[in-house]
């Protein structure tokens, strides 16, 4: 007969705050880019990566690795990204049935104007909460919970 595990009443309430928090904040800078007319959250995520990858771009299954969607969602998310002229979908070097999907330079001013709002939500909403040092300790006991564990 095999042992059930029970969580521990400690990890019950870490797990409890942690999902409630992540929510509250995200919600939170998403209406703030909402209140600016700027497009949701996702749409930043995606450009992030597309503008680190540079003129290359990448795959498809590249931005499913990076950004956590699911294949569906990004399907959908590129496609309106790319009818509002956000990103460019090539074909790729190496697959002539695949595409790379590349930033446009309208992706680009798009993603700076959201980053403003976005990046004074990260101040105010955690930044401007917590000091240096506690800032600090919860990255490194969030990064111990990733996986892989974040090693900076």
């Amino acid at each position: 007969m095999t042992k059930t595990a029970t969580p521990s009443p400690e990890a019950i309430k870490a797990w409890a705050r942690l999902m409630r928090v992540s929510r509250q904040l995200i919600e939170q800078a998403e209406e703030a880019l909402k209140d600016s007319g700027l497009p949701p959250l996702a749409w930043y995520d995606v450009l992030h990566e597309l503008a680190e990858a540079g003129e290359g771009g990448l795959r498809p299954f590249q931005l499913i690795e990076r950004t956590l969607f699911a294949q569906y969602n990004i399907s959908r998310l590129l496609a309106r990204l790319e009818a509002d002229g956000l990103v460019e979908k090539l074909k790729a070097a190496d697959d002539g049935r695949g595409q790379t999907i590349r930033i446009s330079a309208k992706g680009r001013e798009t993603r700076r104007r959201m980053w403003a709002v976005y990046g004074r939500s990260i101040m105010e909403l955690v930044g401007a909460k917590l000091s240096a040092d506690e800032l600090r300790t919860v990255s490194a006991l969030l990064g111990r919970l990733r996986l892989p564990p974040a090693t900076d």
